[in-house]
């Protein structure tokens, strides 16, 4: 595995961690962001070892997955979906009491564990 790939694995892996212990602080609208900045970051990572170029300034998962070349399966398009309509929201709050109560203890967990799954797939693409 070249360098550039293997320092967006670690850099996604260190988001992931940082969304966990985020949750055990109780900042959750933030899990969800470090959320989609771990996924997106793996995604990266598979740009890069694809095209062997450094990825584009982008933070849409589904345009970096295209960029990869990989066929999302069916069982993670929820999370993928989700992460991507929170990206915006949750990188520029408009309305942070809003996002507060949105984006509780219940939701930030099931974000982090389906986005562990989604992270545990990726990382099998990399070989």
């Amino acid at each position: 595995m070249d360098e550039a790939t293997e320092n967006w694995i670690k850099s996604s892996d260190y988001d992931i961690k940082t969304a966990t212990a985020l949750l055990k602080s109780k900042r959750y609208v933030y899990v969800i962001f470090m959320c989609h900045l771990s996924v997106e970051k793996a995604l990266k990572a598979l740009v890069v070892h694809v095209a062997k170029q450094a990825p584009p300034k982008v933070h849409d998962l589904g345009r970096l997955a295209e960029l990869a070349g990989i066929s999302i399966p069916e069982r993670h398009h929820p999370i993928m979906r989700h992460l991507n309509e929170a990206s915006v929201p949750t990188r520029y709050p408009e309305d942070m009491a809003k996002l507060v109560r949105h984006y509780n203890k219940a939701a930030a967990e099931r974000y982090l564990i389906e986005t562990k799954g989604l992270l545990k797939w990726l990382r099998t693409l990399i070989k």
